[in-house]
């Protein structure tokens, strides 16, 4: 959008993560030790470049947040599959996903997912038993 002002997903994010931390909130990071016995036999494949991990915003008290102004893809991994991985690890017991709204990702330099995606998403998918509590908060401008 040449000529207009815009929020820039990364600044956001980084200043997002000096005020949790500031607040004594710190990132959590899993490593993931990935299996092969589920390959085809005689199957090798290449050893990996980099230790795979996953990793949460901020953690503190049982509580994760995570903060998204990214990927669609991630919003509904964070809260289907990456919140559940992390009390099933023993780290939190609930959590609490940030995103912008509709209104407020138009404002963005990069093309940015919203709440109103996800909460249709999730209605959708409908609740399943190994959820876990997770608010889903939409912010604006």
């Amino acid at each position: 959008m040449p000529g207009k002002m815009l929020y820039s997903p990364k600044d956001l994010n980084r200043v997002f993560a000096e005020g949790y931390e500031s607040k004594g909130w710190e990132k959590m990071r899993v490593k993931c030790d990935y299996p092969t016995n589920y390959y085809q036999p005689g199957y090798s494949p290449k050893p990996m470049r980099q230790t795979a991990y996953r990793e949460m915003d901020f953690l503190k008290d049982r509580l994760g947040v995570e903060v998204q102004f990214g990927k669609y893809a991630f919003m509904v991994y964070n809260v289907c599959a990456k919140m559940t991985i992390f009390h099933n690890l023993g780290y939190i017991d609930a959590g609490i996903e940030i995103v912008p709204v509709k209104s407020f990702a138009d404002e963005m330099s990069t093309g940015v997912s919203y709440f109103e995606q996800f909460v249709w998403d999730l209605e959708q998918r409908g609740v399943a038993e190994i959820d876990i509590p997770v608010l889903i908060y939409g912010i604006d401008a």
